[in-house]
């Protein structure tokens, strides 16, 4: 039953930042320091996420492993992922709407919803996880089965944390973040390179 919750995260690993390289942006010296302060710390969100998908991934492939220890390893990559989208909300709301763009504040303002509503659902995964019955074979069965279901409605959720974060990192901004190493180095990595990041 575990590969059935494997499967449900196939459909994107990590919802890094929408970049592409799409040439630079003007010289705006407030919207780069934007850009700075959210790029910096993507690389360590990033790599937290994409561990916790694979960890997921891992012990779902793992014919070996024992109830309790998929109880242990999926619980522990649902917290980091909790853990993960919160860090990444708390970074853009620090940053606060990008200067000059349209509807800033408002977009922001969702993009952070968006992903608060994220990480709270992974706290409820790993909630979920850990409730698990490793003592009986069948019983924890059929609740990876339930956990399964569960995580087809947080992707949902996840692709609109997606959307709102593609509509602020639009036009300037988008060619902003484009050109800090951070974001270049998240985009580049191996998660984020199967990830549906955005359009060229």
């Amino acid at each position: 039953m575990n590969k059935k919750l494997a499967a449900a995260l196939s459909g994107g690993a990590v919802l890094v930042l929408a970049l592409t390289g799409c040439g630079g942006s003007e010289d705006n010296k407030e919207l780069d320091a934007w850009a700075k302060k959210v790029c910096d710390l993507v690389p360590a969100q990033n790599k937290k996420i994409t561990a916790a998908y694979d960890a997921i991934t891992k012990a779902a492939e793992d014919t070996e492993s024992t109830p309790a220890e998929l109880q242990k390893a999926d619980s522990q990559a649902f917290q980091d992922l909790s853990d993960g989208y919160k860090a990444r909300a708390t970074v853009i709301q620090n940053a606060g709407a990008p200067p000059g763009a349209e509807d800033g504040a408002k977009k922001l303002q969702e993009a952070v919803k968006q992903l608060t509503t994220l990480s709270a659902s992974y706290a409820d995964m790993k909630t979920q996880v850990d409730g698990l019955n490793t003592k009986d074979q069948a019983k924890f069965a059929t609740g990876l089965k339930d956990v399964s279901a569960e995580m087809q409605k947080v992707e949902t959720q996840r692709q609109t944390a997606l959307a709102a974060l593609k509509d602020l990192e639009s036009g300037d901004t988008k060619k902003a973040l484009s050109e800090q190493s951070g974001c270049k180095q998240a985009s580049t990595s191996p998660g984020a390179a199967s990830a549906p990041a955005t359009d060229s």
